[in-house]
């Protein structure tokens, strides 16, 4: 065993169940672990590192801002807060913005702004309001968002939850109209759903949910803490379907894979409902993180990150699509954003990472059936071309060995 890795299972709380690697240093779509071996790194931190690691632009923001002004918290303004917010208004076509640090904190944000809504504007009776997600979904980790999971490994133990919570299948519009009722304050949907298994609606699904929520004086929420800022060859997973929601969240890649930074961005109606003392956050919204986030957005667009996104994932797609192994059950995707569903009669998908990493390529299971593939953006062919020889070389040994035994 790896003394690092020894010494991290001693003194960390073992709530990951990482592969054994200790990885040192990043650059790119590379990293290298402490015994000097290189990855092509094919997760980028849940979508955090979609500029790639150590991206030079952010990494000068990152040293000039720190040299100058890290925090001074929301208690006072900084001149880096305005023209990071302005620029992601612009790029989402939402009105205003409330910036925080992880996925999590901007998901709650959101419901919070949407049971104040509820009361506020809808006019729905005290306490009573209601929110609609749907069954897969990873929209975070605290107890309330917790509570609208239907993974049991999620909840076991965490109770009691939250009222005003209920889940309907993913990819039904049907359901969703069938579950609103004067109560509900929003439907709060992954356009794709990430941690679920990249899984993929219907064509359609989104902008007929969105027609619904209209219809119904309901709010669409788009969580795009992982699709959000090019992943799936769209600015935002929600454009797939024409579709600007009410509100969107944000996090991730918009911390350049270097600092968490999150938003919950949405229409001024919305966002009225704060008013001072109704919600914060000690480095929400820091100086450091919005000259970083604001840099991000501006390498997203002066880079074409999202065309190559959509162009390297097709192609990539395609390479895996062309794999014939008994293993693979499907493979599907959009953009740089693709998941390879494992048989479990065969195998694991740890299994298939383990024997990758042994390969040099790096990614991670989700609900031990499917692999995730999501590079960093700035991913070029020949990398994709070598990724997909390596995933074609491992099942092939899998299947040989299944055989065998």
């Amino acid at each position: 065993m790896n003394a690092t890795i020894e010494l991290e299972n001693q003194y960390c709380a073992h709530n990951y169940h990482p592969l054994p690697v200790v990885l040192v240093r990043g650059e790119g779509v590379h990293v290298w672990d402490d015994a000097g071996n290189k990855y092509v790194d094919m997760m980028s931190a849940y979508s955090a590192v979609s500029h790639g690691h150590a991206n030079p632009r952010l990494v000068k923001a990152l040293s000039v801002q720190a040299a100058t002004l890290s925090i001074v918290s929301r208690a006072f303004h900084s001149d880096k807060l305005a023209p990071f917010l302005k620029r992601a208004c612009e790029l989402t076509g939402q009105d205003m913005a409330l910036p925080m640090n992880t996925g999590s904190e901007a998901v709650e944000t959101a419901l919070k702004a949407a049971r104040k809504w509820a009361y506020e504007v809808k006019g729905v009776a005290r306490d009573k309001a209601e929110i609609i997600s749907c069954e897969g979904n990873f929209h975070g980790r605290s107890i309330a968002i917790v509570s609208l999971s239907a993974d049991p490994e999620y909840k076991e133990g965490f109770g009691p939850f939250p009222s005003g919570m209920s889940t309907i299948p993913y990819g039904d519009p049907a359901a969703l109209a069938a579950a609103i009722n004067e109560n509900t304050a929003a439907f709060l949907v992954e356009p794709i759903q990430g941690e679920g298994g990249i899984n993929i609606p219907p064509a359609g699904y989104l902008s007929e949910c969105a027609e619904i929520c209209r219809q119904q004086n309901v709010l669409l929420i788009c969580d795009e803490v992982q699709t959000g800022l090019g992943r799936t060859g769209k600015l935002l997973a929600c454009e797939h379907d024409g579709v600007k929601p009410d509100g969107l969240i944000l996090g991730k890649a918009l911390g350049g894979g270097i600092l968490p930074v999150s938003l919950f961005l949405a229409k001024q109606e919305l966002m009225d409902v704060f008013q001072p003392g109704t919600h914060g956050s000690t480095f929400g919204g820091n100086a450091l993180a919005a000259a970083v986030g604001l840099e991000a957005l501006n390498i997203l667009v002066e880079d074409e990150l999202v065309e190559r996104s959509r162009e390297m994932g097709e192609y990539f797609l395609g390479l895996l699509q062309t794999i014939n192994s008994p293993l693979v059950s499907d493979v599907r995707g959009k953009g740089l954003f693709i998941g390879m569903e494992i048989d479990p009669a065969m195998a694991t998908a740890r299994e298939v990472c383990v024997r990758l990493m042994k390969k040099g390529l790096l990614s991670k299971e989700t609900h031990e059936t499917v692999v995730r593939f999501a590079p960093p953006l700035i991913v070029n062919r020949d990398q994709l071309a070598w990724a997909a020889d390596q995933i074609r070389d491992v099942l092939a040994d899998m299947d040989l060995v299944a055989k065998a035994s």
